[in-house]
């Protein structure tokens, strides 16, 4: 028989497709985790290795690198999909997009095995594949603290045997860093976030603070700041649901147990995520978030378990919600830039309290024969079921007038870079514009004293107010508040917002004034400009009753340079401008 060179490369590339199938085909899927009975969590390139052997073998999973990490490596999202569509686009039409970030402090690596094992099942048909839900994971989030690999970091926590760092390759904890984005992380998840566009979000993390019962406890994003009917989904319906399906299960959880230094017992206040954390910033779309915090102090193998069965009763609930979650997310994005008023900070409504029955371990302050001091011991010998107040209402102290639009000027140049990977809308002046806006001057605020994931962040920030007529430049940008990103415009652009720009330092340039004065020329032509104007100086003889300032030389002068023309206009002055009409 005459054999071709043709014949030969075709029963080559034959030899070749078969050995690959046959080999995907024969993949122990068998993970680490399950390897080592649930002892050992494995590193990064065997959890990509894991996800591409899925993807080859699994057509309905897929595999996508997407930008690129301070590590140098890139972000991958990991997606499932039954009808095996992996256009996010067209899976929006007809499915809800659950979205899970793992490894965020690799230490806490749960989550990154429990998506494994859930992936495997649901793509081998061990569990039922969902018909009406796309799952999305980032297998782990901060790649650089996860090959920075150790023992000992994990000082509070019960296993695995090795795990990674919290800090990433920068040593930002990541989970600091979603509005202020000063990670390559960062700035990838908002490129993930937008193209996925999840309905719902969970971050896999182990909890600290207290010892208790509960292998799991939930911490939703907080139901107030939601508003409205979407708000009242997850705090009266998803909220419980999750609870009564891992009850039915044998997984009792309870909400974070959010107490330091003291005993749960006579209950706690729930954790306010503002948008620097994960679930703070994915509700800024109006996706329904939540963290999964396992207890440090149980052993490894439940705790994978637990976080395992968690994103499966999720799975399940948004099966069942679909479409009222579609509906209430698009109602919530047409409902909220129709408001006058806006909520920025927030404090514990102290007249609402929710009551459950909580399981802990009694505790007791003891001697400590290390320091002396009284030192707090829980004993596990003594469980108890009490009934605790919970406070997880909150009420807003300070509410912003929500403008037509924001103008940006130009030169902040770094603003627009945020907003254009936040994908949001705005257009450029064409011409030169006089135009009337809300000015606003910084009136006052606090600095921490150190140090904060690379920032010297500020808080308890206030404004003065006022309308003047400005000339902006061609160029310049108008930001409409009436679109998808409204929230993250309010919570970013208004100073007195707790995760502003302005409170991550970004602004801290218009607090140094460039320009002063000498005394001995001002003295001089400070006295000119109080005899040329009475009311003026009117105030200052009013402001010298005051008799620290009266002693104060120096601090009288510069109070008129603040009052004239000289005083420059860029000091304290905010430099995005709000349009009321």
């Amino acid at each position: 028989m005459r054999i071709t060179l043709l014949t030969i490369s075709l029963l080559m590339i034959i030899s070749c497709n078969t050995s690959e199938k046959e080999s995907t085909k024969n993949i122990d899927f068998t993970t680490i985790f399950e390897k080592s009975n649930g002892t050992e969590t494995p590193t990064y390139p065997e959890v990509i290795r894991y996800y591409k052997n899925l993807s080859e073998t699994y057509p309905e999973i897929d595999i996508r690198k997407i930008g690129i990490t301070d590590s140098g490596n890139p972000l991958h999202i990991i997606t499932l999909n039954p009808d095996k569509e992996f256009d996010f686009e067209k899976i929006r039409k007809t499915k809800r997009i659950l979205l899970i970030n793992n490894g965020i402090h690799p230490g806490e690596s749960d989550g990154i095995d429990a998506t494994m094992l859930l992936f495997r099942d649901i793509a081998q048909g061990k569990i039922e594949a969902p018909k009406n839900t796309v799952t999305v994971a980032i297998p782990i989030y901060n790649i650089g603290g996860a090959l920075n690999r150790n023992t000992g970091t994990r000082t509070n926590q019960n296993g695995p045997k090795a795990y990674g760092f919290r800090g990433n390759a920068r040593n930002y904890d990541l989970n600091r860093d979603f509005i202020k984005s000063d990670t390559k992380n960062a700035q990838t998840f908002a490129e993930i976030f937008h193209l996925v566009q999840p309905d719902v979000f969970i971050d896999n993390h182990v909890s600290n603070g207290a010892d208790y019962q509960y292998t799991l406890t939930h911490l939703f994003t907080q139901h107030n700041k939601l508003n409205g009917k979407l708000g009242d989904y997850l705090h009266n319906e998803m909220h419980p649901q999750l609870e009564t399906s891992l009850s039915a299960k044998n997984w009792d959880i309870t909400p974070y147990v959010n107490v330091w230094g003291t005993t749960p017992d006579k209950g706690w206040t729930q954790f306010m995520d503002s948008p620097r954390y994960s679930t703070g910033y994915t509700t800024l779309w109006n996706t329904l978030g939540m963290m999964v915090e396992t207890h440090m102090l149980k052993p490894y193998k439940p705790r994978v378990e637990g976080t395992y069965q968690l994103m499966k009763s999720m799975i399940h609930i948004i099966e069942k919600d679909g479409e009222k979650i579609k509906s209430l997310r698009e109602l919530a994005f047409s409902d909220l830039p129709k408001q006058k008023t806006y909520p920025v900070n927030w404090k514990v409504d102290t007249t609402k309290v929710t009551k459950f029955t909580f399981k802990g371990y009694e505790g007791a302050y003891i001697d400590s024969e290390i320091t002396g001091s009284k030192r707090l011991k829980y004993d596990q010998k003594r469980p108890y079921s009490k009934e605790v107040l919970y406070q997880n209402y909150f009420t807003s102290t300070t509410e912003i007038t929500i403008p037509k639009a924001y103008i940006i000027p130009q030169g902040l140049w770094d603003m627009k870079i945020k907003l254009d990977r936040n994908q949001i809308s705005y257009r450029t002046l064409e011409k030169d514009s006089t135009i009337s806006v809300e000015v606003y001057h910084i009136k006052d605020y606090k600095s921490r004293k150190s140090p904060y994931e690379g920032h010297y962040l500020h808080y308890s920030t206030t404004v003065k107010k006022s309308v003047e007529e400005i000339i902006f430049k061609n160029g310049d940008l108008i930001i409409p508040t009436n679109q998808k990103g409204f929230r993250y415009l309010l919570e970013t652009l208004e100073p007195e917002a707790p995760d502003s720009f302005f409170n991550w330092n970004f602004f801290d340039t218009i607090l140094q004034q460039k320009e002063g004065f000498s005394p001995y020329v001002w003295e001089d032509k400070a006295s000119e400009l109080l005899k040329s104007d009475q009311k003026l100086k009117q105030k200052f003889e009013e402001k010298k009753k005051d008799s620290a300032f009266a002693k104060n030389w120096y601090a009288q002068l510069d109070w008129i340079h603040k009052q004239s023309e000289n005083y420059e206009k860029a000091h304290m002055r905010y430099p995005i401008y709000r349009i009321l009409k």
